[in-house]
């Protein structure tokens, strides 16, 4: 037999007063259900019930009444005191908790949310994942773009002010770096009659208008054979091949002359045609120039113009006014 069992195989639903709660009812208080009096506990009816007392929470001392032994039941409907019971609500002076006992309890930690099986996160942490790599994606995104369009139009930067506008900073350019000027390249040697050497009958003159040496000075008598003028040349950097250059005078007719260079015979003559186009005897509108190759050394050099038996010169003649140089074979 169980407690709150009397005996029977089916327990019965008390009827009319014997419901301890029927006085809560209307149908209860017609039937002469009164609240109880005296002490079951819970407004349970002390004598007429069939349940026992509830026990204090965490106690465990046994039911039966001193001097009787556990488990042993008294008569069917009575309640059996317990030694040193307390009314219910009444701390008691004897109680310990059940974990202090031996063997009592262990003390059990707050309850807590298992994790799903088979998971070490929380459900949501897949979405929390998703959502931190979207926010730390954006964050990176707008850096780039900071650093790509930083300074673009913020006021703030000294980019510019509003509306676009540069700054009176950024509208000023930096000049332009001052171009280097190349170096001027050595003038190269010059000369005219008056710094010749003359001989075979050669002179200078200044009779026939159109000269372009200081004075209208030009070197006659260039008219014979063994008739010759030399140029010493000086600062010659560097050797190689120069472009020997004359400005000449011939009287409307074609003429030519031999060339020394350190007093070696170049294989070709200088040409002194009429390029003037003057008529014949026209000696003041047949002044022009001409060139030819020579090959100098580093130092001094000397160019000698001579009129040999082979050459016009010695029957035609010629003027000869300016002389200079030009680095290079080109004329």
């Amino acid at each position: 037999m169980t407690p709150g069992n009397n005996g029977e195989n089916t327990p019965s639903a008390p009827q009319g007063d014997d419901d301890p709660f029927g006085y809560l009812y209307e149908d209860g208080q017609a039937a002469g259900a009164t609240p109880p009096s005296g002490g079951g506990g819970y407004g349970y009816p002390g004598p007429r019930s069939s349940y026992n007392q509830v026990r204090a929470v965490g106690d465990r001392r046994s039911y039966a009444p001193q001097g009787q032994a556990y488990g042993q039941q008294g008569t069917y409907g009575q309640q059996v005191p317990q030694q040193g019971q307390q009314p219910y609500g009444q701390p008691n002076a004897h109680y310990t908790a059940p974990e202090a006992q031996p063997g009592g309890a262990p003390v059990a930690g707050p309850p807590y949310a298992p994790a799903p099986s088979g998971r070490g996160r929380g459900p949501n942490s897949k979405g929390l994942l998703i959502a931190a790599i979207a926010v730390v994606a954006v964050v990176a995104i707008g850096i780039g773009a900071a650093v790509i369009f930083g300074g673009d139009g913020d006021k703030g930067d000294g980019g510019g002010e509003a509306g676009g506008k540069p700054s009176q900073a950024e509208s000023v350019q930096p000049s332009e770096k001052p171009t280097k000027k190349p170096e001027k390249e050595a003038e190269l040697p010059k000369t005219d009659a008056k710094a010749l050497k003359l001989e075979g009958g050669t002179s200078t003159a200044s009779d026939i208008e159109g000269a372009k040496a200081a004075g209208g000075v030009y070197v006659a008598g260039f008219d014979k054979v063994g008739a010759q003028l030399t140029w010493t040349v000086n600062g010659i950097e560097k050797g190689g091949s120069y472009s020997l250059r004359v400005n000449y005078g011939v009287p409307g007719k074609d003429s030519n002359a031999t060339i020394l260079v350190n007093g070696k015979k170049q294989t070709r003559p200088l040409n002194m045609k009429n390029f003037a186009g003057a008529k014949e005897g026209e000696w003041d509108k047949g002044w022009t120039n001409t060139w030819a190759v020579v090959q100098l050394t580093k130092g001094t050099n000397t160019i000698t113009l001579t009129c040999d038996q082979s050459n016009l010169c010695g029957s035609v003649g010629a003027n000869i006014d300016q002389m200079w140089l030009v680095e290079g074979s080109n004329g």
